[in-house]
This record gives C-alpha cells, sequence and structure tokens, in this order.
C-alpha cells in the first residue's frame, strides 16, 4: 500500500531537496541554478526552525515535491507574515495534485499558527503557476517585486547578518 504524508523536512533530505531546487530554477528567469547556493540555503533554513519551515510529500519514503516558508513580521498587518518561497514537484508526477496538497498543508499550518498572511512571487511568463495559486484564493497585489542585489564575501555563510 502506498504510503502519502506530508510533513516537516529534515537535513537528511537535503540532496532530494537541492535537487527540486535545481530543477525549479531551470524553469524561473530570475534565478540561475547552483546546487551549492541552493544547498547551503536549504541548510541555513533546516538548521534554524525559527526562521521557516520545508514541508515535504513523501510516497513510501521518496520526496515528490517541497514547499518552503519563511516567517517574517509585517508592519503593516502587526504581527507574523509568511513569505511563500518555493513550491516545486517533481516532473513525473505533476498533474497529480501534489502541489494542492502541499499548498493545503502550508495554509492550514499557517492558520493554526496564528500567522496574518501568506505572500509569494511567481514567475510573469508562467500562467500555469499563476493559476494554481489563483485556484487556491491567492491574489494579485498592486505591489510591485523590486531587488537589489548585494554583493556578498562567501567567507562564513552559515552565519546570520550582524544587526
Amino acid at each position: 500500500m502506498d504510503t502519502i504524508i506530508v510533513e516537516q523536512a529534515t537535513i537528511e533530505d537535503l540532496p532530494q531537496l537541492t535537487d527540486l531546487l535545481f530543477d525549479l530554477f531551470t524553469m524561473e528567469a530570475d534565478f540561475k541554478p547552483d546546487r551549492a547556493k541552493q544547498m547551503r540555503g536549504l541548510q541555513l533554513l533546516l538548521e534554524q526552525p525559527n526562521r521557516g519551515r520545508i514541508f515535504v510529500l513523501r510516497q513510501n519514503g521518496v520526496i515528490l515535491g517541497m514547499i518552503n516558508l519563511l516567517f517574517t513580521i509585517s508592519t503593516a498587518e502587526g504581527g507574523f507574515v509568511i513569505l511563500l518561497e518555493d513550491v516545486i514537484v517533481k516532473r513525473e508526477q505533476r498533474g497529480r495534485g501534489i502541489g494542492d496538497q502541499l499548498l493545503k498543508h502550508a495554509v492550514e499550518y499557517a492558520k493554526s499558527k496564528n500567522f496574518l498572511r501568506i505572500t509569494l512571487l511567481t514567475d510573469r511568463l508562467n500562467d500555469d503557476s499563476q493559476r494554481f495559486f489563483t485556484r487556491h484564493g491567492f491574489f494579485k497585489s498592486t505591489m510591485i517585486p523590486m531587488r537589489f542585489l548585494l554583493s556578498v564575501k562567501e567567507e562564513n555563510p552559515e552565519t546570520a547578518p550582524a544587526a
């Protein structure tokens, strides 16, 4: 019998999670896949659960998809909010409702912990992704995402930025 569960990822999942992110970033115009960077980012999150959560959907012990939630504070909302950073399902598993299960789990988790909002960025050129999130109650914001990239020394990337 197939056992399908959504659960929190662990550090042992790092190689599979890195593979999933590598696949995700090959589809997005703004990002360049880099296994070392993706692994480092995932590790920072997995080692410090107060920064967020990574949930995975497993079938018979194999990860089929993941969702990454980052925790922050919104002054506009006056409390804790979530930045939904990554949602990815293995290519051969897409169309089976795995992304639906992961997103529903994330929303229920956010509600149970009294978060006030979930915000995400989706690729402007990916209509399927936009339809997916709209179907789950997300809506377009009038805000425009903007970035400023910083060149950071890679001496000790595990340390948090100094205040």
